[in-house]
C-alpha cells in the first residue's frame, strides 16, 4: 500500500487552557452586556432637573423655611387698645353723653338725691379714676379698694350713710371703700383710703398710717357689672379689690367724720376747680359697727 507524505506536526493542546467549549465566548459576554443595558437604564430613568439656571443667577439657596421665618419676624405687633375718652371740660363731656344715654336717666344726674353728676363724672376722667367706652351706652370701668375694717370680738366697721354737699344723704351700709388712682396698688389705697374717710376722727392725720394693719391673707379681687347709682342709665363695670384691717384707736360707738373731697378750696381759676365747685361732694360720713353676717359680700 502507497503511503503518502505525512501530515505536518501540530503540538498538541494544552487541556488547562485552550480546551474550551465552543459556547464559552458567548456565555462569557452575557455579564457586559447585561451590565450595558442596566447603566443605560438607570441613565434614562434618572430624573432631569425641573429648571436649568444658568450659573451664578442666584447667589442664595432656595430655603423657603428660613424666608417663612423672616417674613413672620416682621409682622406688625398687635395694635394698641384704644386710648381712653377725653373731655376738655365737663360741657364737652355733657354733649357727648347726650347721645348716648337714656334723656330721663341723664337729666337726673345731679337732681335725683344722692346721685352725683357731669361734674363729678369729669373729675374722675381728668384724675385717672374712671374711664369710658366709647359705645353706646358708654361704659364706666372703675378700680375700686374696699376695707373691712374689724373691731373687737370681729365686728365689722359700715358705712351707714352719707351727708352730701347739695344737703341730700345717700344711703350706703357697706364697708369703707374708695376709688383708687391710676398706678397705685391696692395697699397704697387702703391707705390712703382710711387716711381720707376716717382721720378727722383722730387729733392728728399723720399718724393714721402708723394705726392701720392690713390682715395678711384677706385679699381678694373680684369684678362686678352693674348700674351706677352715682350716674343712673350709665353701666358700670367695677373691679372690686377687698382687704381686711385693724385700725387701732377708733371709737366703740356709732360715730362720724369729714371729708374734704378733692383737697379742698382753690383759688386757681381752672377748669378743675370750675368744676370742683359744681360737683356733688361727700361733707361727712356716719359709721356704725355690726355682725360680720350683717355685710353685704
Amino acid at each position: 500500500m502507497f503511503l503518502g507524505p505525512s501530515p505536518p506536526h501540530t503540538p498538541p493542546l494544552n487541556r488547562r487552557n485552550n480546551h474550551r467549549p465552543p459556547h464559552a465566548t458567548v456565555s462569557s459576554a452575557l455579564p457586559d452586556l447585561f451590565l450595558a443595558a442596566f447603566s443605560l437604564l438607570f441613565l434614562w430613568s434618572s430624573p432631569k432637573p425641573l429648571v436649568s439656571l444658568p450659573p451664578n443667577r442666584l447667589s442664595f439657596p432656595l430655603t423657603p423655611r428660613r424666608r417663612s421665618t423672616t417674613s413672620m419676624s416682621r409682622r406688625s405687633p398687635p395694635s394698641p387698645p384704644p386710648p381712653p375718652q377725653r373731655f376738655a371740660n365737663a360741657q364737652s363731656l355733657s354733649d357727648w353723653l347726650e347721645s348716648r344715654l337714656p334723656s330721663d336717666s341723664f337729666a337726673a344726674w345731679g337732681v335725683k338725691p344722692g346721685t352725683k353728676n357731669v361734674h363729678n363724672l369729669w373729675l374722675e376722667l381728668s384724675d385717672g379714676e374712671t374711664s369710658l367706652a366709647d359705645s353706646t351706652p358708654p361704659v364706666r370701668t372703675v378700680n375700686v379698694v374696699t376695707v373691712r375694717v374689724i373691731g373687737e370680738d370681729g365686728i365689722v366697721l359700715v358705712e351707714s350713710h352719707q351727708e352730701l354737699s347739695d344737703g341730700s344723704v345717700r344711703e350706703r351700709f357697706r364697708p369703707l371703700s374708695e376709688k383708687m388712682k391710676p398706678e397705685e396698688t391696692p395697699d397704697e389705697a387702703v391707705f390712703r383710703a382710711i387716711k381720707e374717710e376716717l382721720g378727722s376722727i383722730f387729733k392728728s392725720e399723720n399718724d393714721v398710717g402708723e394705726r392701720i394693719k392690713i390682715l395678711p391673707g384677706t385679699y381678694s379681687r373680684r369684678v362686678e357689672e352693674r348700674n351706677s347709682l352715682s350716674y343712673p342709665g350709665l353701666p358700670a363695670r367695677y373691679a372690686l379689690h377687698s382687704v381686711d384691717a385693724t385700725v387701732r384707736g377708733l371709737p366703740e360707738e356709732d360715730f362720724c367724720t369729714e371729708e374734704k373731697e378733692y383737697g379742698g378750696e382753690s383759688k386757681e381759676d381752672s377748669e378743675e376747680t370750675r368744676a370742683v365747685g359744681k360737683a356733688v361732694t361727700v361733707k361727712r360720713h356716719y359709721w356704725k359697727w355690726v355682725s360680720p353676717s350683717s355685710v353685704r359680700a
